[in-house]
């Protein structure tokens, strides 16, 4: 647990940085290169004491020792010049070791200010090197300053999510685990404690509550990554240590951020973290590396014109998001896993790069669940939904299902700061996760199963939950329900092709397409040629347009404008003698209604699968009382007609009245 002292040195550091260096990361790098200098000191001064030699600042780096840089007989400015000095030094010097060589490479003291300088070293003079949990956590302190940076589509992940996906995805000590856009390495530093904690004879699942499910932070700035109690890892072996260290890997495309990544690793016990500055999408290098876990937040931006990927992904595509989610599912092992976030559009776009990703991930076995994210969750960039997308190669394999959850809650309120609510649907959606991944279906309103076939249906691979989940409350309708597949057939119309259209003249039929369901005065286009029979559309067959706009075209038509042929993207509704036909279509636009708060589509434009629409219930009372609904609903719609007639006539009285005030024509 992160300390009160702590933390205040860390914000008093900021505090007197924040006048001559505004810039949060910048303010981050600054305290990161001040307390690597004096950990080195540190270390040294600890290696002294236990009889060897000082590691770092000897012989030729001996002056800038941290002692002499406290020393009451420098002025300010004497301090400020062996300060700069010391951080060019670091950078360049054989005696200080790879690691700190990278954390220091064009590090800088962005301001002239003797006094500036003194107040912030008194306050990193506060600190001293320890392997300890408290130090680790005090870096991750720092690094949450960062939440506030969503620039190129990097945001940094809120650590209650980062642990929630890292729990679900549960790494083991053997597995080689990769975040292949890695930030500040929140995911790795999440797993090697998962596993640290796993890995303890201390350890009591019954007695820890992980991040996501606690109640103790007040904000989400105060929550802890994988809040450890003092786990000992005591039952990893020396070589289990090594090739954890070994094992756990990071890629990424900035400079800062593997640097940042660096200390963070080496702050948590890592001696060598194995980080790589390396573009993950367009470099082909590591490309031969596979892991057994794979998570990730990668960045949701693309630049002006697109990646230009090499030619190694599977999808062809130049969006950022759809390369980033390939490049993860193509770089598992045979069972490997992975958890990533992803933005909306990964979710539901219909542009054809996303539908390829999406078919890969259902067709190919690798997507199990999807677990969507309140819209907050990134505050204060409101606007980011995002949802979480579960991979596991070998359990996909043995599911016919994926699994939707709908988190709505995440135990903190979607204001600029996150304060802690009582609400939380996470540890319940974790529980459904873990039910899933042994087989099991636990009853739950925010969970869904969805078949593959049904998802694979329309051929969008729409992975938005709500798609396919039914939302009308039945518990208070008087009748039984039965589902539209069993009382009713839709038949879908034909796919012509502009080319087949004909002229009038010809004698064809016309061709009913989804603009002449509820406009008409649109022009039909005709055809001439052989049609099946139950394609042909006569006056009074129910029609339902399963693609089209709001409140418009899309939902149930009787169709009144004589002999047709069907068009695409409208079902003929044949029905059994259970309905009769106008109840039936009274009962489908009551559905649509409730369909549509719950389908995406463009704007306006909604879309539903014939094996969604067939899943839908409606209630089946006995035909005598269906005719007397109707009738009554018909002498009330009549009452509206004539309402709407009265009411035109007395606009346009006043309309006139208007118009004769200015001696205009009426």
């Amino acid at each position: 647990m992160l300390d009160k002292d702590t933390k205040q040195r860390i914000n008093s550091a900021r505090q007197i940085l924040v006048g001559k260096v505004p810039d949060p990361k910048a303010q981050v790098e600054q305290i990161t290169n001040a307390l690597i200098y004096k950990f080195m000191d540190d270390m040294d001064r600890e290696n002294e004491e236990l009889g060897s030699k000082a590691q770092f600042l000897t012989d030729d780096l001996k002056e800038f020792s941290w002692g002499r840089l406290m020393s009451r007989e420098l002025s300010g400015l004497e301090r400020w010049d062996l300060y700069t000095r010391a951080l060019v030094s670091f950078a360049k010097s054989e005696q200080i070791p790879e690691l700190f060589r990278t954390i220091f490479k064009d590090a800088y003291l962005p301001y002239r200010d003797p006094e500036t300088l003194n107040l912030f070293l008194k306050e990193i003079n506060g600190f001293s090197y320890s392997n300890s949990e408290n130090l680790g956590n005090a870096f991750e302190y720092l690094l949450s300053i960062l939440g506030s940076q969503g620039d190129a589509g990097q945001f940094r992940t809120p650590r209650h999510i980062i642990d929630f996906i890292v729990e679900v995805v549960n790494p083991q000590k053997t597995d080689r685990i990769l975040d292949p856009a890695c930030g500040t390495a929140g995911f790795l530093i999440s797993s090697y404690k998962h596993i640290w904690r796993e890995n303890s004879a201390n350890y009591k699942a019954d007695d820890y509550t992980p991040t996501f499910a606690e109640s103790e932070s007040a904000d989400i700035s105060s929550v802890e990554i994988q809040k450890n109690g003092k786990f000992r890892g005591d039952e990893l072996t020396p070589d289990d240590r090594k090739r954890l260290a070994r094992n756990i890997v990071g890629y990424d495309i900035s400079p800062d951020m593997v640097r940042l990544s660096l200390v963070n690793l080496y702050l948590h016990g890592f001696s060598t973290p194995q980080i790589h500055e390396y573009d993950t999408l367009t470099y082909e290098e590591r490309w031969g590396n596979n892991f057994d876990i794979i998570l990730a937040n990668p960045p949701f931006m693309t630049p002006k014109g697109g990646i230009r990927p090499h030619k190694l992904f599977q999808v062809s595509a130049n969006r950022s998001e759809v390369l980033f989610v390939d490049y993860i599912a193509e770089h598992l092992t045979i069972h490997g896993k992975a958890g990533i976030i992803v933005p909306e559009g990964i979710i539901f776009q219909s542009a054809n790069a996303y539908k390829a990703l999406r078919k890969m991930l259902v067709e190919e076995h690798y997507l199990y669940a999807v677990v969507s994210l309140p819209a907050g969750v990134f505050q204060p960039y409101a606007g980011v939904k995002t949802s979480i997308l579960f991979l596991d190669k070998a359990l996909a394999k043995r599911r016919d299902e994926i699994l939707f959850i709908k988190v709505k809650n995440d135990g903190f309120d979607l204001g600029a700061q996150r304060r802690r609510i009582e609400k939380n649907d996470l540890p319940q959606a974790f529980d459904i996760l873990q039910g899933w991944q042994k087989g099991e279906k636990a009853e739950s309103k925010i969970a869904q199963w969805v078949k593959k076939g049904e998802i694979a249906e329309n051929g969008d691979y729409n992975l938005t939950g709500d798609r396919y989940r039914e939302t009308v409350d039945y518990s208070r309708v008087k009748w039984p329900m039965v589902k539209l597949g069993e009382v009713c057939n839709f038949i879908n119309g034909r796919a012509f092709k502009s080319k087949d259209w004909e002229k009038k003249e010809n004698g064809g039929l016309p061709i009913i397409r989804i603009q002449n369901l509820n406009n008409p005065s649109a022009e039909f286009n005709y055809y001439s040629g052989e049609v099946a029979e139950k394609l042909i559309v006569n006056n009074g067959d129910l029609l339902f347009s399963w693609s089209g706009s709001r409140g418009t075209s899309f939902g149930p038509h009787i169709w009144n404008r004589n002999k047709g042929i069907l068009n695409q993207h409208i079902f003929k509704v044949q029905f059994t003698e259970k309905y009769i036909k106008e109840f039936l279509y009274y009962m489908l636009k009551k559905i649509v209604s409730e369909v549509e708060n719950n389908l995406h589509g463009g704007v306006g434009l909604v879309h539903i699968t014939k094996g969604s629409l067939q899943q839908i219930q409606i209630p089946l009372p006995p035909l005598e009382v269906q005719q007397e609904i109707v009738a009554e609903i018909e002498k009330e719609q009549k009452m509206v007609e004539e309402c709407k007639k009265l009411i035109a006539i007395h606009e346009q009285k006043i309309k006139d009245k208007i118009a004769e005030v200015w001696g205009e024509e009426v």
